[in-house]
C-alpha cells in the first residue's frame, strides 16, 4: 500500500504554491513530478490524487503540485513555478535517487511535462499534451476563440473532462488564454526546441479527440531528428488525457522504470 504522507508543503511560499507528497510501501525506485491538467486556467492538484496512489503504489514517491495559472500568472509562469519545484527538490533531502526523477502529466500537464524533458533533460509522460500551438495557430486563423464555462469542470473526474472530441473553438480560446501575445506562439511551441539532451518521451493522444495528434508527430519527428528514444501510442477514439490512463497506464509504468532504473 502507498499512502499520502503529506499535504500542501510549500515549495514556493512567495507565491504560496504548495505540493503533495505520496510514499511508495516499499523504497522508492524514483520520483515523479505529476502535473495537473485544465488548460491552465482550472484545475488543482487533488484532481490527479487518483493518478497519483496509481504511481505511489507501482514503486515511485510522487509529488503533485500546484502552479499559478493563466488568470493569475498565464505563460511562462507556469514552466517557472515547475522549474522552483525542481529547485526545491534538489534542496531537500527526499526519499529516492535524486538523479532518478521524471515528469508526467495530462493535457496542460502533459505540455509542461514535456518542457521539463526539454529544459531539464527528465523523461516524461505526456496524454494528450498540448503540443501543436504555433502550427495550429497559424493554420486555424478563421476558428473564433471559445470558452466554456470555467465552472463546469472545476469538481468533475478529470477522465470525464473534454471526452466530446473535437472542440477547435475551446482548443484556440485557452491557448490564446494562456498565451495572450502572439509573439509568444513559437516559444510555447516544444518540437523546435528539442535537442540531444531532451529526456526521453512518451506520448499518447487518441485519434479523434479534443487535442490534435499533430502535436504528438511534430514531437515523434523532432526527436527522431535528434536521436531522442520516445514512444507514441495512438488511442482509437475520442478520450483525452486521463479519459484513456487505464488503455496506457501498464506501457507508462514500463517506460518509467526502464528510462529511470
Amino acid at each position: 500500500m502507498s499512502q499520502l504522507i503529506a499535504t500542501d508543503v510549500y515549495y514556493d511560499e512567495a507565491h504560496a504554491l504548495t505540493v503533495d507528497l505520496y510514499q511508495p510501501a516499499q523504497p522508492a525506485k524514483g520520483g515523479i513530478v505529476l502535473i495537473h491538467g485544465g488548460g491552465w486556467f482550472q484545475g488543482d492538484k487533488h484532481k490527479d490524487a487518483d493518478w497519483a496512489e496509481r504511481l505511489a503504489q507501482a514503486g515511485y514517491f510522487v509529488l503533485a503540485p500546484n502552479y499559478r495559472l493563466a488568470k493569475v500568472a498565464p505563460y511562462p509562469a507556469p514552466l517557472d513555478d515547475m522549474a522552483t519545484l525542481l529547485t526545491w527538490c534538489r534542496t531537500h533531502d527526499l526519499p529516492f535517487p535524486a538523479a532518478h526523477l521524471a515528469a508526467v502529466g495530462a493535457s496542460a500537464g502533459g505540455n509542461m511535462a514535456v518542457e521539463l524533458a526539454i529544459r531539464f533533460g527528465l523523461p516524461a509522460v505526456s496524454l494528450s499534451g498540448i503540443l501543436d500551438i504555433a502550427p495550429w495557430l497559424a493554420a486555424h486563423p478563421d476558428v473564433t476563440p471559445r470558452p466554456r464555462d470555467p465552472e463546469g469542470a472545476t469538481h468533475a473526474a478529470s477522465a470525464t473532462i473534454n471526452q466530446g472530441g473535437r472542440d477547435p473553438e475551446f482548443y484556440k480560446w485557452f491557448i490564446t488564454n494562456y498565451l495572450p501575445d502572439p509573439a509568444q506562439y513559437a516559444a510555447a511551441t516544444p518540437a523546435p526546441r528539442v535537442t540531444a539532451k531532451t529526456g526521453p518521451m512518451f506520448l499518447a493522444n487518441a485519434l479523434a479527440e479534443f487535442v490534435p495528434m499533430s502535436g504528438v508527430l511534430q514531437m515523434a519527428a523532432a526527436l527522431a531528428d535528434a536521436h531522442v528514444p520516445f514512444t507514441v501510442q495512438a488511442i482509437a477514439g475520442s478520450a483525452h488525457g486521463k479519459g484513456y490512463l487505464d488503455a496506457v497506464f501498464a506501457d507508462t509504468v514500463q517506460f518509467l522504470d526502464q528510462t529511470l532504473l
